[in-house]
Order: C-alpha cells, then structure tokens, then sequence
C-alpha cells in the first residue's frame, strides 16, 4: 500500500508540475479581452523570459502564438502547417537569424487571439521551424496597434461598425 501511495504521489506532483511550467511558459492561456466603443483589446503577460506567447487559433484549430515584431509574416512551422491544412504556395528565401532558407507562401483564412480576428493573412510555411510555435509576425501584427508596458502588452483592434 505505501508504494502504491508513493506512486499515486509522484503522478500527481508530476502532472500539477507539468501544468506549472507549462503556465510560467505561456502566462495567457485565455487572453484577456475586452470591447470598448469602436474597439477590442487582448492583454498579455510577459513570461519569465520576457516573451509574449498566447494560446490562439489558426483556421478554428488550436496553436500557440510567439509575438514577433522582428517577422515579416506570421511563420508556421512545416510540421503544424500540414496539421493545420495550410496549403504550400510559392516558395520564398528566409533571412533567419540561423541563416538563410526557403519557406513557402501561404495565408490563414481566419486567426484568432482572444476576441481580436483577422481575416486573409499572409503567412508562411517554415520548413526549418522546430516545435510547435507561430511566429505572429508584422503582416498580422499591422493590423493593430500594440503598446508594452510593465511587462504587459496591449493589443488592440479597431471595428468599425
């Protein structure tokens, strides 16, 4: 019974962990949105690193954004781009900070952060891209102003009625 309950203890400390570190690396797992006359605002913490990731969507399916002010486009790597449906167009030289490579156009039907949705953005496919982020870049982040203060960045999209 004793290893029974030291094994019962390891799983739970081990999975309550998991969500811990897994909250510390992306503070905004819900985005906080609001509406205001004319407009929608999404704030987001920074996390320990000083990063800005949140929890969005691509095309109605689940992704997990990286704030980019530095990309041109939003970059999805190869991996998520095929899970996701997106289509590979032309392909186009990369100018990363590891150097160059070809990636492929491509655009995103619908992205969603919080309340804030933009229609027909212009992305692209990554092929040299690890791990599971998208590159929110400057052909979405354009679309709206931004402000960063006190480790919280505040987005904001203007509707028009």
């Amino acid at each position: 019974m004793l290893v029974l309950a030291w094994g019962a203890g390891l799983l739970l400390a081990t999975h309550f962990f998991g969500r811990w570190e897994n909250e510390q690396r992306n503070p905004n797992q819900v985005p906080a949105s609001s509406r205001g006359e004319g407009y929608i605002e999404v704030r987001l913490a920074g996390n320990g690193q000083g990063h800005f990731l949140s929890s969005g969507q691509i095309n109605g399916q689940a992704v997990l954004f990286l704030l980019d002010t530095g990309a041109t486009d939003v970059a999805v790597p190869a991996e998520l781009a095929k899970r996701l449906g997106l289509k590979r167009g032309a392909p186009v030289t990369l100018n990363t900070a590891n150097g160059r490579s070809t990636g492929y156009r491509t655009h995103l039907e619908r992205l969603q952060l919080g309340d804030i949705v933009l229609q027909d953005v212009r992305a692209l496919v990554a092929p040299g891209m690890d791990g599971d982020e998208v590159l929110l870049g400057m052909s979405a982040l354009k679309q709206l102003e931004f402000t960063q203060r006190d480790g919280t960045l505040v987005l904001r999209q203007t509707i028009t009625q």
